[in-house]
This record gives structure tokens, C-alpha cells and sequence, in this order.
């Protein structure tokens, strides 16, 4: 598994903790996706795990690490919902903590790392707090979670919390440039700053079909601006994934009211700044404003109302911000 020079912080904090004594058999780590959670929590697993511990590192050579490697340690168990389904059922848990209570195969530690908390039931964390509470000899726990306040109280309060920050965005922006040396600087930092800081997943969005819909995205809203003509936007928002894309355009119309109030070091999108500057004059920042206030409902309704009409909304989002732009006469 690939390690990043961000989490050498973070590692030697919760490693040096179990070296003095101090260390808790039960981890919550919060972290935005795309920060490199899953490595730092397995570098700490292969720690644990190691029969022949080199200061803060493992050795590599020892039957502990080798299973590790291989990724088949009889006494690390991985906690995950099963093939097809969202959440991780009591019986899940069950069979894992009878696992525990019988001994280690390999005479070491036994590790439960769980990479989606917030997809345990409620049954599910209430069948895991008794083992958590009061965990088999050398038993560790290594939560992994992005939304902790979606987690039961009980669960939260027996673990230790850990928050994961990403980099500065100097060090995630030189480590993207130097991943995908034919991306632009405007476009790297652009990624960074639409996957909250974190370089992962900017990479992976700059890889992907996302960054092209998002381009697209773009191009349709400038030419619904001169066109005066925002309904032409639905062939493009009304689509499974309409969040994302109502997310970037969000984040445009933020970025607008930021030019207005003279803080455009801060916009999000540093690679449309025409774009920004018109949206910027489109309307009055008042204006502007109640637009991002009406598409973020629209996307919240969008992800928790089931069976919502998407087109209908949409539709009438739409049509709502173009008679507000067509009642302004812009000076662009």
C-alpha cells in the first residue's frame, strides 16, 4: 500500500502513544476522503501486528509482516459492508466478536478495522459496545469515519478521536504537480480546493470523466449567461449524479459573491476566472446570494427526499435563477 509524506504526523503521534503506555485499543479516526486514512490506519495495523518492532517502524521480515503483506493475517479482520450492500448488519459483528474472544492464531495482537463506521446499523454498534467497552486481551479497533455525528454517542464515547486534517495545500499541490506533471498549476489547485484539500482525491478527479463534466459543466453556464438562457442546463444537471454537478456550480456562484466582496484569492475554481467574474456581475451580491441559498436546498432535497420529482425541481430551479438573470441587464 502506497504511504504519503502528510501522514508521518499523525503516525508517530499514535505510535509513540502506544510505545509510552498510553495508547488506546480503540481508534476513531476522522478524515475527509482522499487524505490517506486507509494507509495510516494499515501502518499502524502492520505496527501492532509486528512480532519484531523496529522503533516506530515494523520489520518486514517477521511471520506477522509477512502475513500483512500478503493480506492474509489470520487476526486482522477487516469489518466492511459485504459485496452489493451499504451497511454492515449485526450478525456482521456478532461473528467478528466471537472471533475475539478465541485466541490469537499467531499469538500477537488482534486487529478490527472498520473503513465505513457511519455503515454500521444502529443493532450492529449496539452489539460492537460491549467489546469495545471491555475488549480481549491485545484487541484494537481501528474506526475509520467521515461524518462522526452520524455515529451513536455510546460508540463515539468509548473510542479515542483522532482527526486526520489534510496537508497544507503547498505540500498536497506540490505532491499532485509531481503525480500528473502534464496538469496545469490552476487546474491542480482547483482539484485540491473542490476535494476539500485532500490530495487523493484530486488526483483522482483530475483522472477521471469527472473533470471533463465539470469543464462541460462550465462551458454550458457561460453560454447560458450570454444567452441568457440557464434552462439549457438541464440536459446536463438532470442525471443520476445531479449533486456533483450542482456542488460545482455552487461552488462558481461562491466564488462569485467572493469576487464581489474584492476576496478572489480565495475562489474555489481558480481555472474560470472569467467565468467567475462574469457570474460575479450577473446579479447583485444580494442576489447572488439567495441563488447559492436556493441551490443548496435544491441539492439537499436532492439527497433526502426519496422519490423526488429531479427533473420538475430542477426545472424549477432553473427557471427561477434565469428570470432573476434576465431581469438584470449585465454590464458584460
Amino acid at each position: 500500500m502506497n504511504w504519503y509524506p502528510w501522514l508521518n504526523h499523525a503516525y508517530r503521534q499514535l505510535v509513540e502513544s502506544h510505545q509510552q503506555g498510553r495508547g488506546h485499543h480503540a481508534i476513531l479516526l476522522h478524515a475527509h476522503e482522499g487524505t490517506g486514512a486507509k494507509a495510516l490506519l494499515y501502518g499502524l495495523s502492520r505496527w501492532l501486528m509486528c512480532q519484531n518492532k523496529q522503533g516506530m517502524k515494523s520489520c518486514g521480515e517477521c511471520h506477522g509482516c509477512h502475513l500483512m503483506l500478503a493480506g492474509t493475517h489470520s487476526d486482522w479482520h477487516v469489518l466492511a459492508p459485504e459485496k452489493g450492500k451499504h451497511i454492515i448488519g449485526v450478525d456482521a459483528v456478532r461473528h467478528i466478536s466471537e472471533r475475539l474472544y478465541e485466541y490469537s492464531q499467531q499469538g500477537g495482537a488482534k486487529i478490527v478495522w472498520i473503513p465505513s463506521a457511519e455503515s454500521l446499523t444502529d443493532a450492529a454498534s449496539n452489539a460492537l459496545l460491549k467489546t469495545l467497552e471491555e475488549p480481549p486481551k491485545s484487541t484494537y479497533f481501528l474506526l475509520q469515519c467521515q461524518h462522526p455525528a452520524n455515529l451513536l454517542a455510546t460508540m463515539r464515547s468509548r473510542c479515542f478521536y483522532y482527526f486526520l486534517p489534510a496537508p497544507e495545500t503547498s505540500i498536497g499541490l506540490y505532491w499532485l504537480q509531481n503525480k500528473l506533471p502534464n496538469v496545469t498549476s490552476s487546474d491542480a489547485l482547483t482539484a485540491l480546493k473542490l476535494s476539500q484539500g485532500a490530495p487523493l482525491a484530486a488526483e483522482q478527479l483530475l483522472q477521471t470523466e469527472k473533470w471533463q463534466q465539470r469543464n462541460s459543466l462550465c462551458q454550458a453556464i457561460t453560454q447560458g449567461l450570454r444567452k441568457c438562457d440557464t434552462l439549457s442546463l438541464l440536459p446536463l444537471l438532470n442525471r443520476d449524479d445531479a449533486p456533483q454537478f450542482l456542488f460545482w456550480l455552487i461552488s462558481l456562484l461562491s466564488d462569485a459573491v467572493k469576487w464581489r466582496q474584492q476576496a478572489r484569492d480565495y475562489c474555489v475554481n481558480q481555472d474560470q476566472q472569467a467565468l467567475i467574474q462574469h457570474l460575479a456581475f450577473s446579479q447583485s451580491v444580494e442576489t447572488l446570494l439567495s441563488t447559492v441559498d436556493d441551490w443548496v436546498l435544491c441539492r439537499h432535497q436532492l439527497l433526502s427526499v426519496v422519490g423526488i420529482n429531479r427533473e420538475l425541481l430542477l426545472t424549477e430551479h432553473l427557471l427561477k435563477w434565469e428570470k432573476q438573470l434576465c431581469s438584470i441587464q449585465s454590464p458584460l
